[in-house]
């Protein structure tokens, strides 16, 4: 059974995906925009080679190449599927990925419970201010709930014993990086440590404020920007197909 997506979200968190509502919303205004959700049970081991794989299973049954989308972790999926598959992919935005695409905000509670005698609520508390500054979206005990259900669900290695890391490095077609300039995890250098994989059409973006999921308190702003990329992107391959039948 073939399907006809044009634009997919991947996500790899489904207890924040109220996080991703916004944009999602928006960008549904415009364009036809699924949702793609990674879950693992209590017993699985967390990996990206299955989730890769899970994700391979739904777009290898589209009509043609999609464009792909995700913040963090879900970004993180989207990359290595891109990489392992390009002629599936149309072009790729990720919304708050390191250039060391593994420096989620996961490793970074793993440092701190190795560098401080802290219980996991204890860190998780102090991670959700960090994430949030002082914008939480619901109360506090709610939003440590919540982190500690994603942190048990994320399809990466990172442990008390190790945290993974995942080659750096760009992919084929069209990427848009965006971050967020107040953002603890993907800060400055992490997001501009994508300047040396950039192709011409790629392009990063900053917004101004909105810390970590700058993507909920900004959603428009977002949107906008994603929606010129992706025009642009499928401007400049009508182009190049022109050039092709020309030739």
């Amino acid at each position: 059974m073939s399907i006809n997506l044009n634009m997919l979200w991947v996500s790899a968190s489904p207890a924040l995906r109220f996080l991703d509502e916004p944009v999602l919303n928006y960008l549904s205004q415009y364009t036809a925009i699924a949702r793609w959700e990674y879950h693992q049970t209590v017993d699985e081991g967390g990996s990206s080679e299955v989730a890769v794989c899970l994700l391979l299973n739904i777009i290898k049954q589209n009509k043609r190449p999609i464009h792909l989308i995700g913040h963090g972790v879900g970004g993180v999926i989207a990359l290595l599927f891109a990489r392992r598959y390009p002629e599936l992919v149309s072009s790729l935005t990720l919304l708050a990925v390191a250039v060391q695409p593994a420096n989620t905000w996961h490793a970074h509670y793993y440092q701190q419970r190795k560098l401080f005698s802290l219980s996991r609520q204890q860190v998780l508390l102090n991670t959700v201010y960090n994430l949030f500054r002082e914008k939480l979206p619901c109360q506090s005990h709610r939003l440590v709930n919540i982190f500690s259900q994603d942190l048990d669900n994320i399809p990466l290695s990172h442990s008390l014993l190790q945290i993974e890391k995942i080659s750096k490095g760009s992919v084929s077609m069209p990427l848009m990086v965006c971050g967020s300039k107040t953002d603890p995890i993907v800060s400055y250098p992490e997001l501009h440590g994508w300047r040396e994989w950039l192709k011409p059409q790629d392009v990063i973006w900053e917004c101004p404020q909105g810390s970590h999921f700058f993507h909920y308190f900004y959603p428009e702003k977002v949107a906008d920007q994603v929606l010129k990329f992706w025009n642009y992107s499928a401007f400049n391959h009508h182009q190049a197909n022109n050039t092709k039948i020309q030739n």
